[in-house]
């Protein structure tokens, strides 16, 4: 027993001696901790069921590709060209720090170049009355800042605060006027839109000018799914959604506008629709839907910087340019070329699947959107055609500007009437006096004269 044992022993000093490469670690050139980690924890491995799981939940094939085509198809490297790409969902993640910085950009812009031109451009703010502090009105005001007082609330408030029905009135009306926006603010917000739409559009429309689709809409589906994407293009939809992104994440320290409710529709019916035409590769003709907005969009901000700069033909003239551009691109180009090319076109080319009703649904809701801008242009276009002038409450950013104005008219006839009641009252007075003067005048004389 202990020869066998021995004999052993020596055999493995043997091996030892004669292969030392087989004991000894390996190289530290390929050390690394994954060599003693089990195959399931290492990040790899954790990645490829990060994968798998969003394959299974989200990115099925089934719902973003045609029949027949699955999510390999797409990444076939040796198809690929010099300055293109094939579309993958992961690309989008670009546009969330994209957005940020768009919104850091936009912060430096609004100071430096903004707030300088609105000064040339005679921008002027409206003097806002102070009002004075009262803690149990701010307390009211700050729990229902949307929602006018009602009379009983009012009637409450004169029992608490010891005020006129008429002062708390008015102490409201300056309070909500001390919360809304300068027209500074508003040229502001106006010249980076202007900005970004008017470079969006100029570059857009540069890189599709010379591509066959823009021509011929039915090329948009030749080879579909498996197309490249240009450099250009890529870029084009990064950006494009990244603003997006930083809209929608400014739109509550925004400029509250009329159609505010329609707007948020919009950004989010525009971030679902260009991120799910990116990933089912619905590129070409999603660029075309881009340019098509924004392609008018650039000229309605600038002339809302005329018109807060208090230039009103060039403001009229820019907005009668902007509404027959609005409605030959959104309600003549739009439905009857890109539309009809998605819902009748591509189904030449490809079996329809979820994507095509999904990606035809968005459509379907920017064109609903469409018609109720169309609507309210028209009615504007009329009022300039026929009336000659655009009323301001159809062209105002605020929603309650109007009601503003009708305030302050009714409080300053108000305080004019006060005043002519006031002097009429103060003459009378004084007639009174004079009168009492020279009557008492004229009983002295008379009595003088008795007496003697």
């Amino acid at each position: 027993m202990e020869a066998s044992v021995m004999n052993l022993l020596q055999s493995e000093r043997h091996m030892a001696t004669s292969h030392p490469s087989s004991l000894s670690l390996p190289p530290s050139s390929h050390f690394s901790l994954h060599t003693f980690l089990p195959h399931h924890r290492t990040p790899e491995y954790a990645e490829q069921r990060m994968e798998g799981l969003l394959n299974q939940w989200l990115w099925q094939q089934e719902y973003w590709l045609p029949p027949g085509i699955t999510w390999k198809d797409m990444r076939m490297e040796e198809r690929m060209e010099k300055g293109s790409r094939y579309p993958r969902p992961r690309d989008l993640l670009l546009t969330l720090p994209l957005a940020l910085g768009f919104i850091a950009l936009r912060y430096v812009f609004e100071r430096v170049i903004a707030l300088p031109l609105s000064r040339r451009f005679g921008v002027r703010d409206r003097q806002r009355v102070r009002v004075a502090f009262i803690p149990k009105l701010e307390a009211f005001y700050l729990k229902k800042r949307k929602q006018q007082p009602s009379q009983s609330d009012i009637l409450g408030l004169v029992k608490q605060c010891g005020l006129t029905r008429r002062q708390i009135e008015t102490w409201f009306r300056h309070r909500r006027n001390q919360d809304k926006p300068s027209n500074t603010k508003k040229f502001c917000e106006a010249s980076w839109r202007f900005v970004f739409y008017l470079i969006a559009f100029s570059a857009g429309l540069a890189s599709l000018i010379d591509t066959p689709w823009f021509w011929e809409h039915r090329e948009c589906w030749q080879g579909y799914p498996k197309q490249l994407v240009a450099e250009a293009h890529y870029w084009y939809y990064i950006l494009e959604l990244s603003f997006y992104w930083s809209l929608l994440l400014c739109v509550s320290v925004d400029v509250k506008r009329k159609d505010f409710k329609e707007q948020i529709i919009h950004h989010i019916a525009t971030i679902f629709l260009i991120g799910f035409s990116y990933c089912s590769n619905y590129v070409r003709v999603g660029t075309l839907v881009m340019l098509v907005h924004d392609s008018s969009d650039f000229l309605l901000e600038s002339a809302k910087m005329f018109n807060y700069g208090g230039w009103r033909k060039t403001c009229d003239v820019l907005f009668v340019m902007f509404a027959v551009i609005f409605l030959v691109t959104r309600l003549v180009v739009f439905p009857t070329r890109i539309v009809y090319t998605t819902l009748v076109d591509s189904l030449d080319f490809f079996a329809p699947f979820f994507g095509y009703y999904f990606f035809n649904a968005l459509l379907l809701v920017l064109q609903g959107l469409h018609i109720f801008w169309a609507w309210l242009i028209l009615r504007m276009v009329y009022k300039f055609v026929f009336l000659g002038k655009v009323e301001r409450d159809e062209r105002s950013d605020e929603e309650s500007d109007v009601e503003e104005e009708e305030e302050e008219k009714e409080e300053c006839s108000w305080e004019q009437k006060k005043g002519t009641l006031n002097s009429k009252l103060a003459s009378l007075a004084n007639n009174c006096v004079l009168n009492n003067l020279t009557h008492q005048r004229r009983n002295m004389s008379y009595r003088m004269a008795n007496t003697r």
